[in-house]
């Protein structure tokens, strides 16, 4: 009994002894891993924006254990959260701070301590390479994990590298993904629309479309105003020299509807007009492509833009309503101009005037000349014509 009682006492100061120098040990972290991935980097910052996506990448149990997400309304953009639980784990991640495509800041609570979290994206030859930084203090039971399987710099950056991965080749796959068709030359017909104008840089046209598109959403169904069809952006003026672009986000509605001069949310009324139609299943980094082919579509059939109309781009199934940008669908109008035809019917021809013809020389009627011209004449006598 008495080997039992120092065994037992033993271990109990074994065990004593490790808290303490657990205890005792430095709980704080900073971890860090970065990637080359081969996406543009508004795509990425996109992508890892919102937190909607994290779901495909992002799986906090080191054992690969089912994980469920919980998504809130708000999932993109500053203030925007989401929350994990698996059998082992709980937490969530709050965005605390954004720089459009540059970086992106965010809190994580995970075991009822909190570590700040930064990702930056930095533009190289036509990738990006974002960082995936983490810093704060270790809760007890997760220090002692992180010190007996190899401290937390080996099982997060294991785990970072690993979804960094995931992204890269997601991202990937997605974007190698796409159609181009140019449909050709159609009339596309006018209609009564809703609208709010910006100016914009053209970086941030997909962010503010997304942010404005809600708020004309609210405004008719605030007013009981019926829509139809799928939102698109109506192109005033495109300025790429200077990365600058006026815009106006539009919903056709069924019925005419006329707003104060005070309201956010503007009407009008589109007329029908001719143009060149093209459609792009796909991520949007592949539009540029899609204008080139227009061009040369305009070229081959000898189309000229009609600059003094903008140009539509309708957005039939966009990032707001499908997560996989493979299956995103953009329909492009390009106006044209179209040849004015002279009126004939009212025309009255001139009277005929008679044209002065000059006849060859061998048909003009010769006519001998008369006495006073003969003595009007100054002969020169030939000196060596013989006499």
């Amino acid at each position: 009994m008495r080997i039992l009682k120092y065994l037992f006492l033993l271990l109990l100061l074994a065990a004593f002894a490790m808290s303490v120098f657990f205890a005792t040990q430095k709980g704080n972290y900073d971890v860090t891993r970065s990637r080359i991935i081969n996406s543009p980097r508004v795509t990425l910052y996109n992508y890892i924006n919102d937190y909607k996506n994290w779901e495909y990448f992002y799986n906090p149990s080191e054992n690969g254990a089912k994980t469920d997400y919980i998504f809130p309304k708000n999932t993109i953009g500053k203030g925007a959260s989401f929350a994990w639980k698996n059998e082992d784990d709980s937490g969530s991640f709050t965005t605390t701070d954004t720089k459009e495509n540059k970086t992106i800041t965010q809190k994580i609570v995970f075991n009822n301590s909190e570590s700040e979290v930064y990702w930056t994206f930095k533009d190289t030859l036509g990738k990006t390479k974002v960082t995936w930084r983490s810093k704060g203090v270790m809760p007890f039971v997760f220090k002692i994990y992180t010190m007996l399987n190899g401290g937390p710099d080996k099982i997060l950056g294991k785990m970072y590298e690993k979804s960094l991965a995931t992204i890269d080749n997601s991202l990937h796959q997605e974007i190698s993904t796409y159609d181009i068709v140019v449909n050709g030359k159609v009339t596309k017909m006018g209609n009564n629309y809703a609208y709010y104008p910006i100016n914009s840089k053209i970086s941030n046209i997909t962010k503010n479309f997304r942010a404005i598109l809600p708020k004309i959403e609210k405004f008719l169904q605030k007013n009981n105003i019926e829509s139809k069809g799928k939102p698109y952006i109506l192109f005033n003026k495109y300025d790429v020299a200077n990365d600058f672009t006026n815009f106006w986000v539009c919903i056709d509605l069924k019925e005419e509807f006329i707003t104060g001069p005070e309201s956010e949310v503007l009407t009008g009324k589109s007329e029908a007009f001719q143009a060149v139609k093209a459609t792009l299943t796909g991520d949007y980094s592949h539009l540029d492509e899609t204008y080139s082919k227009i061009e040369e579509y305009l070229l081959q059939k000898g189309l000229k833009q009609d600059f003094s109309q903008p140009f539509i781009e309708l957005y039939l199934k966009s990032l707001v309503e499908e997560k996989k940008s493979s299956q995103w669908k953009t329909v492009i109008y390009i106006p044209i101009l179209i040849p004015k035809k002279v009126d004939y019917s009212n025309y009255i021809p001139k009277a005929k005037t008679e044209r002065r013809v000059i006849s060859p020389v061998s048909d003009i009627k010769q006519v001998e000349p008369t006495q006073n011209d003969v003595e009007k004449s100054i002969v020169i006598p030939d000196l060596n014509r013989p006499q």
